[in-house]
């Protein structure tokens, strides 16, 4: 069975989220970002080709090295997905404020 990776799917494990972070300051290699966690490099290496298939990440050869970096493209298209949900929410809060205003009034 083939299915394509969905990038929501890629950032809801914390491990992902955390190599994303940690690529946010700066291109690394596979054994690089692999120092940072207790699991095995084999289990970084999965995550990491998730990111890369929703396109979170790209990677980028110098001499026999890869480099991988955050995909702004994709990382902005996620970014505005969520916008609108952050508006909604801060426009509910606000509504239920200028209740919550009007009945200490009273």
């Amino acid at each position: 069975m083939n299915f394509r990776r969905d990038v929501f799917q890629a950032i809801s494990d914390p491990t992902r989220r955390a190599i994303l972070s940690l690529i946010a300051v700066g291109s690394l290699t596979p054994n690089a970002i692999a120092e940072h966690f207790d699991s095995s490099r084999q289990t970084i290496s999965k995550h990491i080709q998730i990111l890369t298939e929703c396109q979170l990440l790209k990677q980028e050869q110098s001499g026999r090295e890869i480099y991988y970096q955050l995909n702004p493209q994709k990382i902005k298209e996620v970014s505005d997905w969520a916008e609108q949900f952050r508006e909604m929410w801060e426009g509910r809060l606000r509504h239920m404020d200028k209740i919550l205003k009007s009945t200490k009034k009273n």
